[in-house]
């Protein structure tokens, strides 16, 4: 499937999907259009498809009908979880289909990875922070490429900070001509802020961990394995940061501070500042 295959398929999902009005057809027939289709799509093919779905959702987004909304919304829903899951799966790494063999090989590198870092740190003390972030970047990609490739994707696309950039760079539709991703709406982002966590904890694996509190300890679901956490929030730092609208930077700061991603261990809790200022202010003299 080339690229004007894929925009060809997806621009026959609005009014295809338009039409199937009934309860029980509209939650059936996104599960099958997502969970069902993307993950049988061959590599070659699969950012491709996903690419031009995104194109034609922000594109059309605001021609909708207000009134089956709901529809469309539950479809972006699935397919931001099918992404997940499939990108989040050995074969989405870029790893081999065959098996324990391989998944042991990847597991001691990763390991001799991690002390040749470790070792390294301690030898170079006066290194600069920003080298050792740029090289933990480039190790997440590696692991996962085809999650790295989705992710700018949808930074490119639904996700990007400005509604418009002159200087983006356009691409090659497969025809000769250029396409670029529509940016936002500001609808979609919303959208896929509120979705973006319950979608990722579908997805992720958890172990129990105990912390240790200052009374008793605290239970907490750790993410089990080396999930790229930085990574899958990356678009959500980059809206925080660099939105042009105050309330979608807004929307972007509540989803990180989700208390999910403090329960899982990558967020810290925040104290209050109203609390910590009221501890620290005088109460006047006491009665006695």
């Amino acid at each position: 499937m080339n690229r004007i295959e894929s925009h060809s398929t997806n621009n026959d999902l609005p009014p295809g999907f338009y039409h199937s009005d009934r309860p029980l057809t509209q939650p059936a027939l996104a599960r099958t259009l997502s969970y069902a289709l993307v993950p049988t799509l061959p590599k070659a093919t699969l950012h491709r498809f996903l690419r031009a779905f995104w194109i034609t959702i922000s594109r059309d987004f605001h021609s909708l009908d207000r009134l089956r909304l709901d529809k469309y919304l539950f479809l972006i829903r699935c397919y931001v979880g099918v992404g997940f899951e499939v990108f989040l799966k050995p074969a989405g790494r870029g790893e081999e289909n065959g098996g324990k063999k391989r998944k042991r090989e990847t597991e001691s590198q990763n390991s001799k990875r991690k002390k040749s870092k470790r070792n390294e740190k301690i030898e170079s003390n006066g290194q600069n922070g920003q080298e050792e972030g740029g090289d933990n970047k480039d190790d997440v990609e590696k692991n996962y490429p085809g999650l790295a490739a989705y992710i700018s994707i949808l930074e490119d696309g639904p996700l990007y900070p400005l509604d418009f950039d002159p200087d983006q760079t356009p691409v090659d539709d497969g025809a000769g001509g250029s396409v670029t991703l529509p940016h936002g709406p500001d609808g979609l982002r919303y959208h896929l802020l509120d979705i973006w966590i319950d979608e990722l904890e579908k997805v992720l694996e958890f172990e129990d961990d105990e912390v240790e509190g200052s009374e008793e300890s605290v239970p907490r679901r750790r993410v089990k394995g080396d999930v790229p956490m930085e990574l899958l929030l990356r678009p959500i730092e980059t809206l925080r940061t660099k939105g042009t609208h105050k309330p979608v930077r807004k929307r972007a700061k509540e989803t990180l501070e989700d208390e999910r991603l403090v329960e899982w261990g990558v967020k810290e809790k925040k104290m209050d500042k109203k609390k910590i200022v009221s501890e620290d202010e005088w109460g006047g003299f006491g009665d006695d």
